[in-house]
């Protein structure tokens, strides 16, 4: 019988659609199972068929657990927001809106052809106002909160007003900017500015001045992984160091918690890694150093104040406040010339440029504490402001970057020693090697002598010991247009939140997307955007009068800010009164699966447990964590093809020939190539491109052939293989079972479009086994042991195979078994039917065809999966080998039920096992149960 994919595949989405038939039920009687793709970002290029590699694994998975009886909720939505789009509206005047909308459009379209069994009636898109009216709102709880270190949770800000109302900053734990202290009537007596601007130095979500990394040629602040090389990733623009008013997200006061909350999470090791690395907690001390001739100090945390007696000369980070009152006027123009360089790299780039030091001498010499030697102060762009305090002593006989720095401006190397004798072996005379004998160290161990410089520091006033993290605040300001706008106005300076009753702060029209003539962002091009305090509304600009109208915040949000709370709307995404229903949330819970990409290992997936866990201790969610299992899938890698240019040409020479010519390799799109061959269509390459219409060919064989690598499958490589050509003409189902076929999950693996017809061809086989020619032809006759030994057999292989997420293996299992059906030609009802299920989670569209055809008026989606019955897989008999003196004589059938000495028994009086004995006495026996028989004689 004709297998028509395109037939089935279409009534089958179509009957989907209409039938709502992956609609999920709130219905909180059934267990639950949430199973999530990361948030896609719709970009204009549509799908490859490497991006629908982690959407068929987490499809497989959620039709598994339908088929085992769970509620599963298994959704999908856009990250709308962002750059792209923005920068396409700046290039063609259209509205990011519009953009959006046709990318999301054809990214609907792709995914529905392939089949996934999503909950289209919860799509969220983080650009709908509906949906930002409430990141607008967490941002707005997060404004109003602080964080309390005795409780350990986030609090109301009301809490901490009434704390200084009663007593001041006394006993205070907080996580704050600065340390304040203040009594309560002080409290009382500060005018409102004032008590706002303190209230800042507490809030979750506060404005402070921040080094960022601006791009003056998009206008915007870029987040770390949106630089690379000191360049914007889009466009490729230079991006700079610099000092900025932006709102930041006090992430770091969750550090202990986030790096705690791992051990409770199923996640790859090597994903934790990054974000322990990330997080970077490490425990020393807080140590304060006077600077000769000033008021100043430089305070400094080290992990190894044991070692502060060989601490030689000190290092600010270039945009330490510090380094503007202490530099000297002779060493000014070499400190500003040195920061003006340094700004230009990322923070991302010096933390990475571990070999070359650089550095300036500001001209001033802090005093060790302890020695009372003075100490040169530098500025070096290793030392980084958001670390610790933005300066280190540093310790070159110690350090492997303090040292390489002490030796580029010939500066002293002491060596800390610990033992009488180390004293009387080291060397005073070498510069590179001078002894510094401790009272507090002399004969201690590392960590007892850590403990005893702690004490000695604490005992002197001049420090104390601590635990710092590397994480810092996340900033969360974007001098943008299309994202979301942050609800706040300015009332004398002070930020305010808007009421939450004006929510959504809709996203205004302007006529440039681009900054303003005076450097404000894009939403100072808006007209009407201000707010009347008095009425409660957004007005005209022209209104603003700083009495009863206010200017509202040009910054919008940072793409991160829709994406870390999605999982949370999809549970209840149409209610309008809260983000959430407490009960929907305490039903749905925690993701059971969430698959996606690596790269997100430390933003998205840390701010949405920031945010998550800060929701939970504002009591509107239970759980602690949002992710509990996660898969990171590798990447579908495409076939580059390249033709070979003879430098100062426009000739192309063969690839075999390259050899003899001086050329240069370029992407050729592979759509030009002849078929699936490396042989490239040198008309279609001429009319490919104008720059290619005159093109000249040397060529071997009278054929042109192109290089071939595989790489990232990336539209800049013209290696992108469209998922819509495959499913036309393979079908969606072959598809979904090729990318599981090629290689585990995790892995990255190259595809291969010849690999299809393989897959192709079982898909063929599997349809007919369930016709006789062109008639349906199932047979509802009992079937054999046989018939259900390979039914059982693929039971247990693939349920192991899908909750070890091992779906390659499965499909190889498919294959074997309808190869063996086949062959001993089974119709069997009782076979074919739970076959059809079996395979349904992989290949849905035409075990739902199947399952029509057996006569069922319900979907396939919602039978139970198959039982496994071990008693179909216990063998009646067994062939057993058997061995004389370690050679293998013969083989015999014998029963599996029979015991070791039975089986000994029936083998010695075996005809061929007589004239191998010939009369003699075997000395030893040894029979291995249901695997084989050794005789020694």
């Amino acid at each position: 019988m004709f297998y028509d994919h395109q037939q089935i595949e279409k009534k089958w989405q179509k009957y989907w659609e209409e039938n709502q038939t992956y609609k999920t039920s709130d219905n909180t009687d059934k267990p639950k199972f949430y199973v999530l793709d990361m948030f896609p970002y719709p970009s204009g290029a549509g799908l490859h068929v490497g991006h629908p590699l982690g959407y068929i694994a987490s499809d497989i998975y959620a039709r598994y657990k339908r088929h085992q009886g769970f509620n599963v909720l298994h959704p999908v939505g856009y990250d709308s927001f962002g750059l792209p789009a923005e920068q396409y509206a700046i290039q063609t005047g259209q509205h990011p809106a519009i953009t959006t909308e046709q990318n999301i459009t054809r990214y609907e379209e792709q995914l529905r052809k392939i089949g996934f069994s999503f909950d289209w009636s919860r799509e969220v898109r983080t650009s709908d106002a509906s949906y930002y009216k409430w990141t607008q709102w967490i941002f707005i709880e997060l404004f109003h909160s602080w964080y309390n270190k005795d409780t350990d949770k986030a609090e109301p800000i009301s809490s901490l007003i009434k704390r200084f109302e009663e007593k001041g900053t006394e006993g205070l734990n907080a996580n704050q900017n600065d340390e304040l202290n203040f009594t309560a009537e002080e409290w009382k007596e500060a005018s409102e500015i004032d008590k706002e601007d303190i209230l800042l130095n507490y809030r979750l979500a506060y404005r402070a001045e921040t080094t960022v990394n601006w791009c003056p040629a998009l206008g915007t602040v870029l987040a770390n992984d949106e630089v690379k090389d000191g360049k914007s990733e889009r466009g490729g623009f230079p991006v700079f160091q610099k000092k900025m008013m932006q709102w930041s997200m006090r992430i770091s006061a969750y550090s202990e918690r986030l790096l705690q909350g791992l051990k409770t999470l199923d996640w790859p090791q090597p994903l934790k890694d990054s974000q322990e690395y990330w997080i970077g907690k490490s425990q020393g001390a807080q140590v304060r150093f006077n600077v000769e001739g000033h008021d100043e100090i430089v305070e400094v945390f080290t992990t190894r104040p044991d070692t502060i007696f060989g601490a030689t000369f000190m290092v600010l980070a270039p945009e330490n406040p510090l380094v503007e009152t202490i530099t000297t006027a002779e060493q000014k123009a070499e400190v500003d010339s040195y920061i003006e360089e340094t700004s230009k790299k990322t923070e991302r780039d010096r933390m990475a440029d571990v070999k070359n030091v650089s550095g300036a001498f500001t001209g001033s010499y802090a005093l060790n504490p302890f020695s009372g030697e003075r100490m040169p102060i530098y500025i070096s762009d290793y030392v980084l402001m958001g670390y610790g305090t933005g300066a280190v002593m540093a310790v070159p006989a110690h350090d492997e970057r303090d040292h390489r720095f002490a030796k580029k401006f010939n500066l002293e190397i002491k060596k800390v020693v610990e033992t009488e004798e180390d004293v009387q072996e080291a060397s005073f005379d070498s510069k590179d090697s001078v002894c510094v004998n401790s009272d507090f160290l002399n004969g201690l161990n590392y960590n007892d002598a850590k403990a005893l410089i702690i004490s000695a520091i604490e005992k002197k006033g001049i420090g104390h010991g601590t635990t710092n993290y590397r994480q810092r605040d996340a900033i969360f300001s974007r001098q943008r247009y299309w994202g979301e706008p942050v609800p706040i106005y300015y009332k004398d300076g002070m930020p305010y939140t808007l009421p939450t009753s004006a929510l959504p702060l809709e996203l205004p029209e302007v006529e440039k997307y681009l900054p303003t003539e005076d450097g404000d962002p894009p939403l100072g091009n808006a007209k009407t955007f201000a707010w009347d305090e008095a009425n409660q509304k957004v007005v005209d600009t022209n209104l603003i009068d700083e009495k009863t109208v206010f200017p509202l915040e040009l910054s919008t949000m940072p793409g991160w800010a829709g994406s870390s709370w999605y999982f949370l709307r999809y549970m209840d995404p149409k209610n309008e009164e809260v983000f959430t229903k407490k009960e929907l949330s305490d039903y749905w819970g925690q993701v059971d699966l969430y698959i996606g990409g690596s790269e997100h290992a430390t933003g998205h997936l840390l701010y949405s447990r920031f945010w998550n866990m800060f929701l939970k201790d504002r009591g509107y969610i239970n759980q602690d964590e949002p992710f509990q299992k996660l898969i990171n899938q590798g990447m579908i890698l495409g076939m580059s093809a390249f033709v070979y240019r003879v430098d100062g040409t426009n000739q192309y020479v063969s690839k075999n020939l390259a050899k003899d010519y001086t050329t240069q390799a370029i992407h050729v799109d592979v759509s030009l190539l002849k078929g699936t061959s490396d042989e490239l269509d040198t008309q279609a390459f001429k009319a490919w491109r104008p720059d290619y219409a005159d093109a000249e060919f040397i060529l071997e064989d009278g054929k042109y052939i192109t290089g071939r690598e595989v790489e990232k499958m990336s539209k800049s490589k013209y290696n992108v293989v469209n998922p819509d050509d495959i499913c036309n003409e393979y079908g969606a189902d072959g598809l979904r079972l090729y990318e599981m076929f090629l290689g585990p999950l995790e892995q990255s693996k190259p595809w291969n479009t010849q690999g299809l017809s393989g897959v192709y061809g079982f898909l063929k086989k599997f349809w007919n086994l369930y016709f006789d020619g062109d008639t349906f032809s199932v047979s509802d006759e009992e079937p054999t042991k046989a018939e259900y030994k390979v039914l059982h057999t693929l039971i247990k292989k693939v349920v192991y195979d899908i909750e070890n997420f091992s779906f390659n293996t499965s499909v190889s299992s498919f294959m074997i078994a309808v190869n063996e059906l086949q062959k001993i030609k089974c119709n069997k009802r009782n076979i074919l039917e739970p076959l059809a299920v079996i395979i349904s989670p992989y290949a849905p569209h035409i075990c739902e065809e199947l399952w029509r055809l057996l006569g069922h008026q319900d979907s396939i989606e919602f039978e139970k999966f198959p039982v496994l019955n071990e008693d179909y897989l216990v063998e009646d008999e067994i062939l057993y080998p058997v061995s004389v003196n370690g050679r293998m004589k013969f083989k015999i059938s014998l029963s599996a039920q029979l015991s070791p000495k039975e089986v000994e028994e029936i083998v010695l009086k075996d005809e061929k096992m007589l004239q191998i004995l010939e009369g003699k006495t075997p000395t030893k026996i040894i029979v291995v149960p249901h695997r084989i028989v050794n005789i020694v004689i």
